[in-house]
């Protein structure tokens, strides 16, 4: 997984000793800090490539793989629809991507992986999860496993070898619903779970023995007023008679949560059904909306998906609109947003961006376009990406 450098200030930019001599309450009021649109740090975009990417100056794109075609310098196809994503350190200096397959068992729902060496050539692709039902997201953990989770009614998590030596293994303490993505906060000891229908919850998962998620505690958020979270335990995490998000009376609807990110004590949310992102300080228990498109006259982003955080502290936020036009955006620690690039063209059309990740060492970002021609396709793209916010 991406390991991002814990940095010494907060999403507003407010240095966190001067958080915790101030108070909740400040924290609170400055992370409600409203985002402006405004230029981004890389400038402004070219025209298409071939690849139908419009980059900025100095940055350019590359097709990894192709849906139903063999993984350049291998023999195995890549899966349908392509979606979450993660990556993850080799000893060799080079790195695995871990690709989720949003498609039903009978046609390879499941999860494969690409490895590359120390510079970024193609040496192998394999899969690492089958048999399963529409995995669309997922996370990363510390320890070097892939959390893929099915995004179906009775769905669950299926911790995964990125390496595809064992075998992976079903969650089912980690909640039975329409799993979206999950995200890991290895201080506090727990994970963070999406749930992607209108009336989904917001849940933490907490193993009884860490890091081994086989037996734990299953919670759901919600939400005062005045954004203090309270999280109060999921009685039948199987969901044998009733939907994990119906056991709490009063717990708080997340519309669509999918993209979910956790950064230097902050899990970042997307909520796609309202067009927002919300932020959960974990430390304070507040959760406050960083995004939202309604407040804004011109929005630069719709369908907000796929999240992920830069060794800047930008947060890169995926877009699925139908449009044929689609973004990722950043959100800069001082409260900018702007597009960083924009898919066009004939092969994007009626497709959605994910799976928006890192490579171990920040220097290379890739995404999904999952209905690329169709079917979907990967891309990477390179090029002077700031490690530190200016």
């Amino acid at each position: 997984m991406h390991v991002q450098r814990r940095r010494e200030f907060i999403q507003t930019g407010v240095a966190t000793a001067g958080t915790v001599a101030l108070g909740g309450e400040f924290w609170r009021e400055a992370l409600a800090a409203t985002v402006r649109p405004g230029p981004g740090p890389y400038g402004p975009l070219g025209t298409p490539d071939a690849n139908g990417l419009s980059l900025p100056s100095g940055f350019r794109s590359r097709l990894i793989a192709r849906a139903q075609q063999p993984v350049t310098g291998t023999t195995y196809p890549w899966h349908l629809f392509p979606d979450g994503q993660a990556t993850y350190p080799t000893r060799d200096g080079g790195w695995i991507l871990v690709s989720n397959c949003e498609a039903p068992a009978f046609i390879g729902g499941g999860a494969g992986a690409i490895r590359f060496d120390c510079n970024g050539r193609i040496k192998s692709a394999y899969r690492i999860l089958a048999n399963t039902n529409v995995n669309c997201s997922g996370g990363g953990t510390p320890w070097g496993t892939w959390l893929s989770c099915e995004e179906v009614d009775r769905g669950q998590v299926w911790e995964c070898d990125p390496h595809g030596h064992r075998p992976a293994v079903a969650r089912p303490a980690m909640g039975v619903f329409k799993h979206e993505a999950a995200a890991v906060d290895p201080r506090g000891k727990r994970v963070y779970l999406t749930e992607d229908v209108v009336d989904g919850g917001f849940y933490r998962f907490t193993p009884t023995r860490w890091p081994n998620l086989s037996a734990g505690k299953l919670e759901i958020a919600t939400v005062a007023p005045n954004g203090l979270v309270t999280w109060t335990q999921v009685p039948d995490p199987s969901a044998a008679t009733t939907p994990t998000r119906q056991q709490v009376p009063g717990s708080t609807r997340f519309a669509r949560g999918e993209g979910i990110w956790f950064d230097s004590g902050i899990v970042y949310v997307a909520t796609t059904a309202d067009n927002r992102v919300h932020a959960y300080d974990t430390r304070w228990r507040r959760i406050e909306v960083i995004y939202d498109a309604a407040a804004l006259t011109d929005p630069p982003l719709f369908g907000v998906d796929n999240i992920t955080v830069a060794r800047s502290g930008d947060l890169y936020v995926c877009e699925d609109n139908g449009t044929g036009v689609l973004d990722i955006v950043l959100i800069t620690p001082g409260r900018r947003i702007a597009r960083f690039l924009t898919c066009s063209g004939p092969h994007h059309t009626t497709s959605e961006l994910c799976g928006v990740v890192f490579d171990p060492r920040g220097r290379r970002l890739y995404f999904s376009s999952q209905r690329f021609d169709g079917t979907g396709a990967i891309f990477e793209v390179s090029g002077p990406f700031r490690t530190r916010w200016l």
